[in-house]
Parts: structure tokens; sequence; C-alpha cells
């Protein structure tokens, strides 16, 4: 710890790197009746701190090393810090990213100079592209976290804190990407002001930090989804595991509904734009106050970047009531006999529908998705679930059904009886171009905005012929869970079986 002490006071990173502020949410502090800032690292040239540990790490190479060239493997943040660092000093940057990648971000980075080399279908497959480059032609490889010029470079963040907030601070909220920051910060933080709390925040898909202390050793995780792709990170390394072991008081995880809600509370606030992963530490300081856990003093969230996809905006939007508790999501079961709509929504009163999806198919019962708006949060969902329920009508709560709220709500269509075998997937993969042997029976895409896809589909898979679907399906590489028993699907559109 001693030495990133010494290392981040000589950084050289304002060569680049804005002072960025530290702004008071008036707005939340009012609501949770605490002293809330945000420190504002979506403010930087590059619109992420990352820029912090690339200079920093770029600008202790020697004139041997800057004539070699450097290079990284990257989706966005890091790569723009790179690129952005590397032409400020003359030296040549080569940046590996995805053949996947989105247009805006490998223009980005060309925008600051950098030499994109495209390869692969993902990022592992462009990392090994550029160790394997690197190797080929001498370039200095610049890592995203396993580096301590790198961590001391992010370690800045807590140096600033201090001198903006000399005054008693609580606690430090920061996102975790792979430990890189948190480990600069907590080291400068932690030596000079030990009272100061070091709280990490980890998406519940990518949660890698949380599973390496669980076990005592960094572990990689067998999926991690990307939805806050910014802090998806399968491993972390040795190095920011050793710190942030040692170091970090706390570890919160958080979902994709609580990220959106975030973003929204930060643009109601200070009218700007968090990419996903840059909310994710406001949610965890939230978290924290409305359970009583949180410290006396300012509570500090670090906004960590503001690099988002326009078209990601509306798939943001959707999930943020969900995410502050604003909508309940259903799905209910009504007689299907006229006047039933009616007598529905007089059951649920002044209560505004935000959605309402149905679809005749013979039988007794109706099957219907609603969206419910909330202005009593979790109490008043309870109480129409539990008055929806008094009148013997079959209730499930879909907030927490990602296939639900991903897919579902937007299809068109029914129960279908007399389908046999269909077994239902959801995939995760590569926004690229591409393709068998057995029927579809469902299928569901919807773009928001990422550089991966997903997708429900529903294949007839016949008992006798399921192990070689899976392994079918096991060689496409792509991440994948299977759905069939979804209490959504099931309870909306799957019929009975044919008897045939």
């Amino acid at each position: 710890m001693q030495n990133y002490v010494r290392h981040i006071p000589t950084s050289s990173v304002y060569e680049v790197v804005a002072e960025t502020p530290l702004d008071t949410m008036a707005l939340m502090s009012a609501r949770l009746g605490a002293d809330v800032l945000l420190k504002r690292e979506d403010m930087q040239l590059v619109l992420s701190f990352k820029i912090r540990g690339a200079h920093n790490r770029i600008a202790q190479l020697s004139a041997a090393e800057r004539a070699r060239g450097v290079i990284c493997a990257s989706a966005g943040n890091h790569a723009q810090g790179v690129a952005l660092s590397a032409n400020r000093l003359g030296i040549r940057a080569i940046v590996a990213m995805s053949a996947t990648t989105l247009a805006i971000k490998i223009n980005a980075v060309r925008k600051r100079g950098g030499e994109v080399v495209l390869y692969g279908d993902g990022f592992d497959a462009a990392h090994g592209h550029a160790a394997h480059l690197a190797e080929k032609h001498g370039y200095v490889v610049v890592h995203p976290f396993d580096d301590a010029d790198v961590i001391a470079g992010q370690g800045t963040i807590g140096m600033k804190l201090l001198r903006q907030h000399p005054s008693p601070i609580g606690a430090i909220y920061m996102p975790i990407d792979s430990g890189g920051l948190e480990a600069g910060i907590a080291a400068f933080v932690k030596f000079l002001r030990p009272k100061i709390r070091i709280i990490g925040v980890e998406s519940q898909e990518a949660a890698s930090m949380q599973a390496a202390i669980a076990v005592g050793h960094p572990v990689a995780l067998d999926q991690a989804g990307l939805f806050a792709d910014g802090v998806t990170v399968r491993q972390v390394s040795d190095e920011t595991f050793r710190i942030c072991c040692e170091l970090l008081d706390d570890i919160i995880t958080v979902s994709a509904d609580e990220i959106c809600a975030a973003i929204e509370d930060i643009f109601d606030d200070h009218q700007a734009i968090a990419e996903l992963a840059g909310a994710l530490a406001l949610v965890g300081l939230c978290r924290q106050v409305e359970r009583g856990d949180a410290p006396v003093g300012a509570l500090i969230a670090i906004n960590s970047g503001a690099n988002i996809n326009f078209n990601r905006l509306r798939y943001v939007a959707e999930w943020a009531e969900i995410g502050e508790r604003a909508e309940a999501l259903l799905a209910v079961d009504i007689p299907e006999r006229p006047g039933s709509y009616r007598t529905f929504m007089r059951l649920l009163g002044p209560r505004s529908i935000t959605e309402f999806n149905y679809r005749f198919v013979h039988g007794a019962s109706a099957k219907i998705f609603v969206g419910v708006k909330l202005t009593g949060g979790e109490a008043e969902k309870h109480e129409v679930i539990a008055l929806l329920q008094s009148q013997k009508l079959t209730v499930i709560d879909l907030a927490d059904n990602e296939v639900a709220k991903l897919h579902l709500r937007h299809m068109v269509g029914g129960r279908i009886n007399g389908l046999r075998d269909e077994v239902v997937y959801r995939f995760q993969f590569p926004e690229r171009p591409g393709a068998d042997a057995w029927n579809i029976s469902l299928f569901h895409y919807r773009n928001h905005g990422a550089d991966y896809g997903r997708v429900l589909v529903g294949v007839q898979v016949p008992a006798e012929t399921h192990a070689d679907f899976i392994a079918h399906i096991d060689a496409a590489g792509f991440p994948y869970w299977e759905e069939t028993d979804n209490p959504a699907y099931r309870h909306l559109y799957r019929g009975k079986p044919s008897l045939s």
C-alpha cells in the first residue's frame, strides 16, 4: 500500500486528465436524508476515468519503449484512454477490438489517434490477438487493470477526493470493473483516512470480485452477463484481488433495473447521462442508506463514465421505473368472457396502466401481461397483487423475470395447444450476421444498442435428440440459459401438449 501511496501523488496524469468536479446531488440527498455527492469522471476528455491509468502507464515508458509503440485490447473506455494518451505523447497506439464492436466505439478510438485492428467475435479473441501482435512486433502492452502504474493512475481519484472534500466522509462507493479503480483509491484513502469506508459495487451478472473473495483467490466466472459492459470482467487479477481483499469494507451486487433507475436519478439531478457502469456506485449508495447501513458523513459515489450509445437509452428508460419501484409488471389470469376487462380495470382503481398485452385464445381464462404505475413502491405492488388475488385471479410478479422484461412483454401471440417437445432458451451473441436441423417454434430478438444481442428461441426438441441439441448449442460458443420452466413463459405461452 505504501508503494502506491508514494506513487499516486507523483503521477503525471494531469497532463491530460481533467480535474473533474465533486457535485452535490441535491434531489437525491433530500430523498435519502443524507449528504450525497457525485464524482464526475464522466466529464473526462474520453468520458471515463480510464484515461488516468492509461496515461500514467504510458507516461512511465522509456524512450526505447515509446519508440516501439503501445498496444491494448479493449471494447471502449480503456481503448480511448490509451489512444488519447499515446497521441498526446507522440507514440503509436494499436488497439485490438472485436469485429463485432459497434462503429461508434471504433470511431471514438480512431478520433483519439488509435489504430484499430478488428479481430474475432469477442473480447477474449481480441485480447489474444493483441498479445500475438505484441510478441511479433515488440509493442508495449498497456493492460486495463493488471498493472501497478495503471492502478496508481486510477488512485489519483482518491487523492483528489480528499482534497475536494476535507470535511468528514462516511464512505466512497465505486463500480468494480476489474478491481483497478478500487485498488488505487482504497490504497490512498485508507492510508490517510482509514475510517472512511470503501464500498465496491458489482453487477449481479458479473460479480467477479465477490466470487474471488468468497473462495480466497481470483476465479473465472462460468458466465458474465454483458448488461453493464463497462464492468464485465470474468476474472480479476492477482494484484487487484490482493489489494481489494485487504482494503474493501464491503461489496454490494445490484440488478439491471436498479442501474437504470440510478441513470435516471443522475439525469434528474445534473441533466447528465451516465453509462450503465457509471451509475453502478450510486445504486450501492442508495441500497446502504435505505437499509440503514450507511455510515455518518458525506457519501460519495463515483460516476465512472458516460460512454453510452443513444439507442440504449430506450432500454434504460423501460427498466428504470421497475428499478425505482414505480411500475409493477404482472401476468394475470382473467375470465375469458365479456366485461372481464372492465371489471379488472375497476379493481385497479385510479392507477395508470403502463402496458397491457392480450390475445384471444379459446379457453376459460385469458392470459394478460399488464404494467401498473405505482406511487407507493413495493408496498403498493404487494397491495395490488393481494387485491387481485382476493378476487380469485392468478397473479405472477414479473419484476425480477428477465425473460419477461426482455422478450415476452414485446411479443404478439399466445399459447398454442398441440405443440410437441418445445424447449425454450435465451441466448446472448455478438451482433453480426449469421445461422439448423430442429424446428423453431418461437423467436424474439430485440436490439438494445449494445454490441451483443439477446434472443429468445423456442425449438421443438424430441427427448431422443436432446443430447444432440445441447451439444450443438454448446459448440456455438454463445452464453445461453434454458427458460423452459420460466413461470412467465409457462403461464403466457405454454399450451397443452399434443396427445398424438
